[in-house]
């Protein structure tokens, strides 16, 4: 028998095959970009609950505005003040417990459907805004999903006068008296607030992005957090100011019954929209623009930073760890 090694040898046909890589079932597969699936959704955690801590005040300021028409005849300034006077600075962190239960997971929903719908509607080209825009669509259902219940609990928490000792309270009292459904009747608003939301904001953000790298691309890898930044401040400005009214509606939905909010019969959007244009006039659906766009410009330059961050930190972490 003839050995038959140094023909296949010479043979450029015939190559040896590697063997097929080990599967690293801790790790899972990777997204795109170069990171893990779990490494997006610890980012967006990260980045979320960074996000909702510094912004919180504003926030609370905000549901005050939109749940008490009272407090938007006091103007920006005398709500900040009648608060501090009347019941001190922690008045303005209450329900942060809720938020924190809430904002990590729906975070971490939120950037890994982003990531994975931007992977698979953007290929070939990776500057598909339209892309862009549809996966936050995808992002926000899904994060809105897990959000929402801790939103409600959160709001509740954030009222003057709020008769819920804390968190655990607020949901035995709203399971009581209200059902689990009381949960998610704002999340049909919630998902109309938040999918064209979303859709500006990501579409914005990847487009400001893209226009500040082009300005000075030598410079661009030295300046990456003020891109990230810049690029997430004007597209949080943008959606917030677009989508105010809505999120007016939700905000009247999640506290109705509570503190002297109005109770609705169906929980339907026209019905909110009715009851706040006959009692306040058009300008009613603006109620806390101002907390609202104060909120989401510096949340977002501070989100998107933080994640960019985050991202960038497990980069370097993945390519350490491939190193031979």
């Amino acid at each position: 028998m003839t050995d038959a090694s140094p023909q296949f040898r010479s043979n450029p046909d015939f190559r040896q095959v590697p063997p097929p890589p080990s599967p690293d079932f801790a790790k899972g597969p990777t997204a795109h970009d170069g990171l893990y699936f779990w490494q997006f959704m610890v980012s967006g955690s990260v980045a979320g609950c960074v996000e909702h801590t510094a912004m919180f005040p504003v926030d609370t300021l905000k549901t005050r505005m939109q749940a008490c028409p009272g407090v938007v005849a006091l103007g920006l300034r005398q709500a900040i003040r009648s608060i501090l006077w009347s019941e001190g600075p922690g008045a303005f962190y209450r329900g942060i417990p809720a938020m924190a239960l809430g904002a990590a997971p729906a975070h971490a929903v939120y950037f890994s459907v982003y990531e994975f719908s931007k992977q698979t509607l953007s290929n070939p080209n990776s500057n598909n805004s339209a892309a862009h825009a549809l996966s936050g669509v995808f992002a926000t259902v899904a994060s809105d999903a897990v959000f929402t219940p801790m939103d409600v609990v959160k709001q509740r928490l954030q009222l003057r006068d709020s008769p819920y000792k804390g968190v655990s309270h607020c949901v035995k009292q709203i399971m009581r008296d209200e059902g689990f459904g009381a949960f998610y009747a704002s999340y049909r608003t919630t998902v109309l607030m938040n999918a064209p939301f979303t859709a500006v904001h990501f579409a914005t953000y990847e487009a400001a992005k893209r226009a500040l790298t082009e300005i000075d691309p030598d410079s661009a890898d030295d300046e990456q957090l003020v891109v990230h930044a810049t690029a997430g401040a004007a597209a949080g400005a943008v959606a917030a100011g677009l989508t105010t009214p809505l999120d007016v509606v939700k905000t009247q939905l999640q506290c109705q019954g509570v503190c002297g909010c109005d109770r609705f019969t169906n929980g339907s959007i026209r019905e909110v929209i009715r009851s706040i244009v006959q009692k306040d006039g058009y300008v009613g659906l603006f109620r806390g623009w101002k907390p609202r766009m104060l909120f989401h410009a510096p949340a977002a330059a501070i989100c998107w930073s933080t994640y960019e961050a985050s991202k960038t930190f497990f980069h370097k972490l993945n390519s350490s760890n491939t190193r031979p």
